[in-house]
């Protein structure tokens, strides 16, 4: 039973609390209450609403979704969720819109419901409350708004025009113009320009226009593009005085807005709450001064303030740490030849102060000498160690003694010259030694040591020399300060000189040098030297017996006077560089190197260089001697001296045939520029100035150049001379020697053709052109026949013996011997006149011939026969001829050559036989 009671009084209080709890899940709380307003000048919305008064009674914690839209569009254009805890004071809720689009060019509507932040369940929607736009007014003509904006560089701006009624906006666009999205209705237009960028004209123009035409369709504004202005930096306030305070500060950048929309800076003193009364000037700084009284701490805010925002920096101080004196004034001085005393006044009496002198040395020095003013009218210091007859300037500031924080202004600056004293050191001096007849010339150069000063205004210069062996007066001139060298004339005995400079107080220690008795000195030889970017570098051998060495040399070596120059060395030395504003690239410089032993000096050696070589200034005149085959080189009149811009080192021969690259034997190639190629040849004696370029091709035109060379290099090949060698002669004699002479000989030979041919080859005449054919007697048919009487043969030939049998009647009567067939073949014979029977061996003749018969050959009478007989008669005694007539016992062909079948056949023929022409024999004949 009492576990009973124990469960129902744990179970009744958690009921009670989950029953509250459902009850207020359950319970909603609408908005009774919403109005809304608009702040035209800031583009807000100003939403005011209220819930029952059980929430507030209930201190209910409450979200509200509060929605804005606008008259032309459907959709919401802003939502927010406001998280809320009410009260029990029942004041209503308040929330804030800025709007980007400007509340005169349509209506705003905002609605809102609300839920408690247990519960789960939200009221039910407030009604729309709107703020109406001028796009429901009946305006005179279209308005842009905004219609005078300040936009900051970089934000977003939205414009609107609203038209009339009954009217459409027919343009609306900026001026100048950029990039802009713009939507447009029939009575309301809208532009918007994002990531707004400042122009060069100070305002950005805004044109709308209706579709009408008349002067109230029309309507422009205007916006300004600019920056928030910069926080003010190095915000300080000091005093001079302790009752004026002054505040200074840096304006930072432009903010490119001005006039009325320019930056404003307010000055407020915090402790007193009250605004400073000074006026802020700026040029570049800012600035603002006041009268503080008796105050001594003070905390000053500067505001600086723009439509675009502001900015503020704040100075506290205590006014005695503040102090900033005014600058001394009033200086003047006493001085010596080695002191200056500086005295100033200032006008902070009644403050301690501790200055500051800065001394400007004429070597453009600073030194900086600190002292402690007194509360005497004017302050003082000594400047001590300084040098006599030279000019200072001087100038003080200062600042507080206590409570330091900055020094014044600086004093007007004070130039000074200290007093003459008498110079001090040496002058350094050196000579240059001419030969002349009976003496020497000695021109005496100097120059102030490092270590010399001449302590004096005007200064002087005294020579003195006299013979070192002495017996002779001393002899002295005074030059002017505005020289630096004069000459004298000396004999040839041992001098030595002495200059001193002299001032109005006194003589400086004399220099010395000893100018030793003239003798025959041996020429040395120049030895060439290489230059840098930095100077010339100069070595020379080391002597122990010499205490210092000395370098000359002229800066102007074209010209008189040169300008000499000297430096000199301790005796350790052996190598120096020698660099001087006057050196230029292409000059030669000699320098004469020296060694001195107690003020006698000694010339040791000769060098000449260049501080950069350059190529020469000209080519080489080149001569030429021509040949067939080579070409000759000479250019004897070129100089290698001092006045070319370098050393020649040697000569460059080009040479190129005129069509076609070159290719000579011994040669370089040198490709130029324009990728055609020469022939190079190197001389690299200086001196060598001749050359000999072989190889060369007859009768062909070539180009060449000669380019004279330094260490610097060559000039550019520019202009060739052309050269045409000559034509080979000995090609000519060849030719001669191979046409002409064989010509000569052919024409010579076709001149004398007949005596040539009677000599070396006999014509062996024609029996068809002989006059032996010429007779009309004696005829067998129609052939002729030889008379025997008329002519003695010597040899016979018988073409063919049938046609022979048909010629001679006879024939029948004495046969042929039988060795006359041969082969079948016809055959022509020849045979001797004289009698004796020889071993012959016939040869055939396969081509016809005129033959003879000579009756009186081989006859077998006793007597012999009537060598005239007339044919009648030997017709009429035909048959007693026919054991008396003659037959050739040998024949031979005349005619052909190839007839003789055996050499000896032919050997017989050419000794045995002899022939006589028979053009001049008149007989008769037959021809075949």
């Amino acid at each position: 039973m009492m576990n009973h009671f124990m469960v129902l009084a744990v179970l009744l209080p958690l009921r009670t609390c989950y029953t509250t709890y459902l009850q207020q899940e359950s319970t909603v709380f609408p908005v009774n209450y919403l109005s809304i307003s608009k702040d035209l000048a800031l583009q807000r919305l100003l939403v005011e609403w209220d819930v029952g008064k059980s929430a507030h009674d209930a201190e209910l914690a409450m979200s509200f979704e509060i929605q804005v839209r606008r008259t032309d569009e459907t959709t919401t254009v802003w939502t927010e969720f406001h998280n809320v805890t009410l009260d029990k004071s029942g004041k209503p809720l308040h929330w804030i819109w800025d709007s980007d689009l400007p509340l005169e060019c349509m209506s705003h509507s905002v609605r809102i419901r609300s839920k408690a932040e247990a519960s789960k369940i939200w009221s039910q929607w407030s009604l729309w409350e709107t703020v109406l736009g001028l796009d429901t007014s009946n305006n005179s003509g279209p308005q842009i708004f905004p219609n005078e904006k300040i936009v900051e560089e970089g934000s977003d701006i939205t414009l609107c025009c609203i038209g009339r009624k009954d009217q459409i906006i027919k343009e609306f666009f900026l001026s100048p113009a950029v990039h802009v999205f713009n939507r447009t209705n029939s009575q309301v237009g809208l532009l918007t320009v994002k990531n707004v960028a400042r122009q060069k004209v100070p305002h950005i123009t805004v044109y709308c226009k209706e579709s009408c035409n008349e002067e109230q369709c029309y309507d422009q504004a205007v916006f300004f593009v600019g920056k928030p202005p910069d926080t003010p930096n190095d915000f300080s306030c000091q005093t001079q005085d302790m009752r004026t305070v002054t505040c200074t500060w840096s304006q930072g950048g432009d903010t490119y807005l001005y006039g009325r929309h320019s930056p404003k800076y307010t000055l407020s003193e915090e402790f007193s709450q009250k605004t400073v009364p000074c006026t802020v000037s700026c040029s570049e700084q800012c600035s603002c001064s006041w009268d503080i009284g008796q105050q001594r701490t003070c905390n000053i805010t500067v505001t600086v303030e723009n439509p675009l925002g502001k900015k503020t920096a704040t100075d506290v101080f205590d006014v005695t740490h503040r102090i900033y004196p005014a600058a001394p004034f009033q200086l003047w001085e006493e001085c010596t030849d080695t002191e200056i005393t500086l005295y100033w006044k200032h006008r902070n009496k009644e403050i301690e102060l501790f200055c500051q002198t800065e001394v400007l040395h004429p070597d453009g020095k600073v030194e900086l000498h600190n002292s402690s003013a007194t509360h005497l009218p004017y302050a003082s210091i000594t400047l001590g160690g300084l040098q006599p007859y030279t000019e200072y300037t001087a100038r003080v500031h200062c600042g507080a003694a206590k409570h330091f924080w900055r020094w014044s202004e600086w004093s007007e600056a004070r130039t000074i010259r200290t007093k003459e004293a008498t110079p001090s050191g040496k002058l350094d001096i050196w000579r240059e030694i001419t030969p002349v007849l009976g003496g020497r010339n000695v021109t005496l150069f100097w120059k102030q040591a490092p270590s010399f000063r001449a302590n004096g205004r005007s200064i002087s210069y005294e020579v003195t020399w006299e013979k070192v062996e002495g017996g002779s007066k001393p002899e002295s001139i005074s030059v002017s300060s505005v020289y630096n060298s004069t000459r004298i004339s000396i004999d040839n005995h041992s001098y030595i000189i002495s200059i001193m400079a002299k001032n109005n107080v006194n003589y400086s220690l004399p220099s010395r040098l000893i100018i030793p008795r003239a003798t025959g000195t041996e020429e040395l030889k120049e030895e060439q030297v290489n230059g840098t970017d930095d100077g010339i570098f100069i070595s020379w051998e080391p002597r122990r017996i010499y205490d210092s060495y000395i370098i000359d040399w002229c800066n102007f070596p074209m010209l008189q006077p040169c300008d000499l120059q000297w430096k000199r060395f301790g005796p350790n030395t052996s190598s120096a560089l020698i660099n001087s504003a006057a050196f230029v690239p292409g000059v030669r410089y000699n320098f004469r190197i020296y060694g001195s032993v107690a003020n006698r000096a000694s010339l040791l050696e000769k060098k000449t260089g260049y501080l950069r070589e350059l190529p020469p200034l000209r080519d080489p005149t080149v001569e030429v001697e021509l040949t067939f085959n080579a070409v000759t080189l000479s250019w004897d009149s070129y100089l290698t001296n001092e006045s070319q811009p370098g050393f020649i080192r040697g000569y460059h021969v080009y040479v190129s045939p005129i069509q076609e690259d070159c290719s000579l034997k011994g040669s370089k190639k040198h490709v130029l520029p324009d990728d055609s190629v020469l022939c190079k040849y190197t001389i690299e004696n200086p001196e060598e100035k001749r050359y000999i370029v072989k190889h060369l091709l007859s009768n062909t035109k070539y180009k060449l150049v000669v380019k004279a060379y330094t260490g610097g290099g060559e000039t550019p090949i520019v202009n060739f001379r052309y050269i045409d060698t000559p034509f080979n002669s000995n090609m000519l004699y060849l030719l001669v020697l191979l046409v002409i002479v064989p010509v000569l000989v052919a024409a010579v030979c076709r001149w004398k053709m007949k005596w040539v041919k009677e000599c070396c080859c006999p014509v062996i005449p024609s029996p068809n052109k002989s006059k032996v054919l010429s007779f009309k007697e004696f005829k067998i048919g129609s052939e002729k026949v030889l008379k025997i009487s008329d002519c003695i043969p010597d040899m016979l030939a018988v073409d063919n013996k049938a046609e022979a049998q048909k010629l001679h009647p006879w024939s029948q009567l004495s046969p042929m011997p039988t060795e006359d067939k041969i082969d079948g073949h016809n055959s022509s014979w020849l045979c001797p006149n004289d009698n004796g029977e020889r071993e012959f061996t016939p040869t055939a003749i396969p081509q016809t011939h005129t033959w003879f018969e000579n009756f009186a050959y081989s006859s077998h009478f006793a007597v012999e026969p009537d060598a005239c007989q007339i044919p009648e008669t030997l017709e009429a005694s035909k048959p007693e001829l026919s054991v008396v007539l003659y037959q050739p016992h040998y024949y031979f062909d005349i005619f052909n050559e190839d007839a003789a079948s055996t050499p000896r056949v032919t050997a017989g023929r050419k000794t045995n036989l002899r022939y006589i022409s028979q053009t001049d024999v008149h007989c008769l004949g037959r021809r075949l």
